[in-house]
C-alpha cells in the first residue's frame, strides 16, 4: 500500500530537448527531440501514464506529487521474487533541413525490475 515513484532523470538524452544534425556537402538536417510522455507497465496488469518526466524520491516524501503506483501485493509470487516494469518513453521529433521541414513521434523502451515486500502487523488489546 506504499506508493512506489516513477520517474527519469533530466538530461538531453533522457527527457530532451536533445539535438542533432548531419551534414553531407551542400546539405544539412537538424533534428530535435524532447520527450512527451512515459508509459510504465508495472508488471501486475496495471500501467500508469505521466506526461511528465516525474518527481525524484526524496527524503519524507510519501506520496508523489506527479506519478506513482501503488501494488496491492508483493512480488513473491513473480519471476525472480520481482515485477518486470517496462517504460515505454514517446518522443515528439522535429527537423528542418534541405528546404523542409517535419516531424514524427519515435518511442523508446526501458525495463527493470522491483522487489516489492510485505509486511503483516497484529494487534492484540488485552
Amino acid at each position: 500500500g506504499v506508493p512506489v515513484w516513477l520517474w527519469t532523470d533530466v538530461t538531453p538524452v533522457t527527457w530532451g530537448p536533445n539535438s542533432a544534425t548531419a551534414s553531407v556537402p551542400g546539405l544539412s538536417v537538424t533534428a530535435t527531440a524532447k520527450a512527451r510522455q512515459i508509459v510504465w507497465d508495472m508488471g501486475d496488469g496495471h500501467t500508469e501514464t505521466c506526461r511528465n518526466p516525474g518527481t525524484a524520491y526524496y527524503t519524507g516524501g510519501v506520496v508523489s506529487p506527479t506519478c506513482q503506483h501503488v501494488y496491492v501485493r508483493s512480488s513473491a509470487d513473480q519471476p525472480d521474487l520481482a515485477y518486470t516494469i517496462t517504460a515505454t518513453t514517446t518522443w515528439y521529433v522535429t527537423w528542418t533541413g534541405g528546404g523542409t521541414s517535419g516531424s514524427l513521434t519515435v518511442t523508446r523502451v526501458s525495463t527493470g525490475h522491483v522487489r516489492v515486500g510485505e509486511v503483516q502487523v497484529l494487534i492484540t488489546t488485552s
